[in-house]
């Protein structure tokens, strides 16, 4: 087994077995992950009120406030807006110039003022392509300059 004809056989294997053993626990598979458990999240955790603090302000609460709070969340608010009561309500409605009923239509096109808004951006157009062949016209009379110069 070893060459070393001073060491015993029984030391030899016992070594052996302890490397087995050794090699056995860092093949080990590592243990699943667990997360942790859910701990739900407290507001006060990190309160530095002092807890009579937190009393007179409990306290400042009218008794049975929360519960009228939560009952009138949970009451009916009567009839739903969108759905009316009857068709005759809507007869009683009265439109432009006072007809009731069908209307004349409204012919779709640009809102009111669109013109105005037209006419101003027409005239900045108009200032921008100036200044444009304006910074144009210099460019060119500097490269003009930068060639007779050379």
């Amino acid at each position: 087994m070893s060459d070393d004809p001073n060491k015993e056989p029984s030391d030899e294997l016992a070594a052996l077995k302890a490397r087995v053993e050794e090699l056995e626990r860092a093949n080990k598979p590592k243990e699943p992950f667990k997360p942790e458990p859910y701990q739900r999240y407290d507001p006060t955790a990190n309160f530095t009120l002092p807890p009579s603090v937190v009393r007179e302000m409990a306290a400042a609460v009218p008794r049975g406030f929360m519960q009228d709070v939560v009952r009138d969340n949970r009451a009916p608010s009567g009839r739903p807006g969108a759905i009316p009561s009857s068709s005759q309500q809507s007869a009683s409605v009265r439109g432009t110039g006072g007809l009731v009923g069908w209307q004349h239509e409204i012919p779709i096109g640009p809102p009111p003022g669109v013109n105005h808004a037209d006419r101003l951006m027409d005239a900045q157009d108009a200032k921008d392509r100036a200044e444009l062949i304006e910074r144009d016209a210099k460019m060119k009379a500097m490269q003009q300059m930068a060639e007779r110069g050379k």
